[in-house]
């Protein structure tokens, strides 16, 4: 089946083919009257100058050449018993008495003659007039004779005039039909891709049409439809989401947590089963593996104290308390506790002191996150750089794929294609949080496999 715009160009072609046919037809024969008619009017006096020149048959050959090498046409006198005297373009010794030809009988007897027929002398189509004339007091029949073929090649002629002028017309009726079709063709897709959207019951917009009036009525009554199915979606879809929320974050929640929870429940089951089961096992190692299971039972206590405080950053109940702080000093004190678990590291301070005021704790917890981040996933040296609008943690680790950036804030979300873990991801989720609550704004800067750049601006 045929679209519309596929329908409106078969049409058209159909229709020029047409046109170009019966045009072709009608003017062959149209151009070939008006030949023949001029041709004949043409031969006509051509004769009649030549009877007025000769007077004679006097070097009568030459003459007939002569002028049939400035005229371009075929001339032959015959005597009243039909014999040719003189012939522009054959041996006239060769040719047969021309007393029966019809335009000779016809000049006999009403002065004046015409045929058109296929010469075999000449190989070709002739049309031929024949007049009856007094020379020296005797009767001759002067004959002319043009070539049909002529016709051809004036048609041709005339044939591509015609071609070119209807052409240029029917282009502009095609690029105008044209474009009308892909209008209907953009009007009936639209109209197609609107019912496919309502038929998924998810129409994302209104449709609009004022290509035609029929086209017009259409959306309106399509709209009314959208309309009133999208009353009856929101309810539902209403529930849903908050069905399909509540279960997508319980299955989160879940997911992270078995996640974090597995390896701290697995060492202390571990270390404490040993404990139990031998009961000769040295003081000292006995006393390594308690202090494994309480550095894991920490671990899980700080990982149910972050779900908290997510918990009230969601719900806003984290309040502030404001103080004046000395940005450096609260560096140093951060540098100094993260030093006794990453010994051998160093991290570096550059920028004067500044003074901002802030909840210490919370400002503290968030740098703290950044910094031990940049300790993780890098070797070398962490830079922490002071300005007079920001603070800059700078490393040069394994860095951060750019489609990962904006993703990394997000709960729960854990880069992990390229090793760059972020726990149970609300690491810089609680980060995120804390700078908002301050009005203060986190920008990261990455390039993978070179290091990244976490810039707290206030």
């Amino acid at each position: 089946m045929l679209k519309i715009h596929q329908l409106f160009l078969r049409t058209f072609v159909l229709v020029f083919i047409g046109i170009l046919f019966s045009l072709t037809v009608i003017t062959y024969y149209w151009s070939k009257n008006i030949y023949l008619e001029q041709s004949e009017k043409s031969l006509t006096r051509n004769i009649d100058i030549l009877s007025i020149v000769l007077k004679d048959l006097d070097n009568i050959d030459q003459i007939v050449k002569d002028l049939k090498s400035q005229i371009k046409l075929r001339i032959t006198i015959i005597d009243e018993k039909g014999n040719v005297v003189a012939e522009s373009d054959r041996d006239k010794n060769q040719m047969n008495n021309h007393s029966q030809r019809k335009e000779v009988l016809q000049a006999k007897s009403f002065g004046m003659g015409k045929v058109i027929r296929y010469s075999n002398s000449v190989d070709k189509e002739l049309l031929y007039i024949a007049k009856k004339v007094s020379i020296d007091k005797k009767i001759y029949f002067i004959r002319m004779a043009d070539y049909t073929n002529k016709i051809t090649d004036n048609f041709v002629k005339l044939t591509f005039q015609v071609f070119a002028f209807i052409l240029i017309f029917l282009i502009i009726a095609f690029v105008s039909t044209y474009f009308i079709s892909l209008k209907i063709k953009k009007e009936t897709d639209s109209i197609l891709l609107f019912l496919k959207e309502l038929s998924d019951k998810k129409p994302s917009y209104q449709l609009k049409s004022d290509y035609t009036l029929e086209f017009s009525k259409i959306s309106k009554l399509l709209n009314r439809v959208a309309l009133k199915l999208s009353k009856r979606e929101k309810q539902k879809a209403k529930q849903n989401a908050k069905l399909k929320m509540a279960n997508r974050q319980k299955d989160e929640i879940i997911s992270a947590l078995s996640h974090e929870f597995k390896n701290p429940i697995a060492i202390i089951s571990g270390y404490a089963e040993t404990i139990l089961h031998d009961k000769d096992i040295p003081s000292s190692m006995k006393n390594k593996f308690l202090h494994k299971i309480h550095s894991n039972a920490n671990k899980m206590s700080r990982i149910i104290d972050k779900l908290r405080l997510t918990l009230k950053f969601e719900e806003g109940k984290q309040d502030l308390i404001l103080s004046s702080c000395s940005i450096k000093q609260l560096l140093e004190d951060i540098i100094h506790d993260l030093q006794e678990k990453y010994k051998d590291r160093e991290i570096l301070i550059q920028g004067e002191d500044i003074n901002l005021k802030v909840d210490e704790t919370l400002i503290s917890m968030a740098i703290s996150n950044l910094i031990e981040n940049a300790l993780k996933y890098s070797e070398d040296e962490v830079i922490i750089k002071l300005t007079s609008n920001s603070i800059i943690i700078i490393d040069k680790g394994i860095g951060i794929e750019e489609h990962e950036l904006e993703k990394i804030k997000n709960k729960f979300y854990r880069v992990s294609n390229n090793g760059w873990n972020n726990s149970l991801g609300l690491g810089l989720f609680i980060v995120h949080s804390i700078l908002m609550l301050h009005k203060f704004s986190l920008e990261i800067k990455s390039e993978f496999n070179k290091g990244s750049e976490f810039i707290i601006k206030y």
